[in-house]
């Protein structure tokens, strides 16, 4: 277990190599630190289903590592500007660094290795691990059509694949499909709205991950039982999915609005438009799971023991995540 820590703290490095180095080979280098840590964290003797994840993961990230790292030998070479090659390179390396961070139509491998992690690599998977090829998108001269294709194609492959899915983890998976559309959006206007949204989009997966470690919980039908035994439980559960929809007063709420907002002042009103409405079937997916959990009556079952849970942090973090619109928005006025 201890051998974990070493390999967790070499992922924090790696990104942190990544996101800060001056030259693009020590950027692929702090890229490639992260996926050799990430794999031993991933993999385990004694499921299966973890190490297919981490084979599908290694495969999945070398193709994408060898797209960049040839996207940037070919770009640093002096005669592609002569040629006027250089935009397609350009998108070689963005295609390359959507392959890294999952985003459509690049995601085919995301939901399905989600379905092999436990939730603590999951949470890894959801946050810490799309910092390092985001960060990356802002260094690069990207055309805004491609940008806005890979935008579209997310929030709509996201809402629509998310409404007949029955795994936790993929519902997960597909959720942060739909962000990454939202948060290449901000990226492609303002970067510290990108930053915000970022940073609030973590605060929120992570809540709602522990939440499913400490239940033990994997699936929809398992979530209905365990719900029925924790009334605070099921309450910020389903505050906590309204939050990550994007639904007012919800923390989830205010990183949605600075993007629409700098959308419109951007003069981007279809994109804008088209982003809300795909939006609205991921929040349908929410509140349909949050509605059945909510609305169901609290049966005795006698086949089932009743998990002991430490609800104090959870309840900390909760009030923390409510709370914290009033308080942004507060500062923001005051900035």
């Amino acid at each position: 277990m201890y051998y974990k820590l070493l390999f967790f703290n070499s992922l924090m490095i790696g990104t942190l190599i990544a996101i800060s180095s001056y030259s693009w080979m020590g950027m692929w280098m702090g890229l490639e630190i992260n996926l050799l840590s990430m794999i031993p964290l991933i993999s385990d003797n004694k499921n299966m289903m973890a190490s297919e994840a981490a084979l599908k993961y290694f495969i999945i990230q070398t193709m994408a590592s060898t797209l960049l790292l040839f996207s940037i030998i070919m770009m640093s070479m002096k005669f592609m500007y002569q040629m006027n090659l250089i935009t397609y390179f350009n998108l070689i390396f963005n295609t390359s660094l959507f392959i890294k961070m999952g985003a459509a139509p690049f995601h085919f491998w995301f939901p399905e290795m989600m379905e092999g992690l436990n939730w603590l690599n999951a949470i890894i998977m959801l946050t810490w691990q799309k910092l390092s090829p985001m960060v990356l998108l802002t260094y690069s001269n990207t055309t805004s059509m491609y940008l806005i294709l890979t935008i579209m194609f997310s929030m709509m492959i996201s809402g629509i694949m998310g409404l007949n899915q029955t795994s936790l983890r993929k519902i997960m998976a597909y959720s942060s499909i739909n962000h990454i559309g939202w948060m290449i959006s901000s990226i492609m206007l303002i970067e510290i709205v990108w930053f915000y949204y970022f940073i609030i989009y973590c605060i929120i997966t992570i809540n709602i991950s522990i939440m499913f470690m400490k239940l033990n919980v994997f699936h929809i039908n398992q979530l209905y039982i365990s719900m029925n035994y924790h009334i605070l439980l099921k309450l910020f559960f389903a505050l906590n999915f309204m939050s990550l929809g994007g639904l007012p007063p919800f923390l989830g709420f205010f990183p949605k609005w600075l993007t629409i907002q700098t959308l419109i002042q951007s003069n981007m009103y279809s994109i804008a438009f088209i982003m809300i409405l795909m939006t609205l079937m991921t929040l349908f997916f929410y509140l349909r799971i949050t509605f059945s959990i909510l609305l169901l009556s609290k049966a005795v079952l006698t086949f089932y023991t009743q998990p002991k849970i430490n609800t104090n942090y959870i309840m900390a973090f909760n009030f923390i995540t409510l709370l914290s619109l009033i308080f942004v928005t507060l500062m923001f006025n005051f900035l």
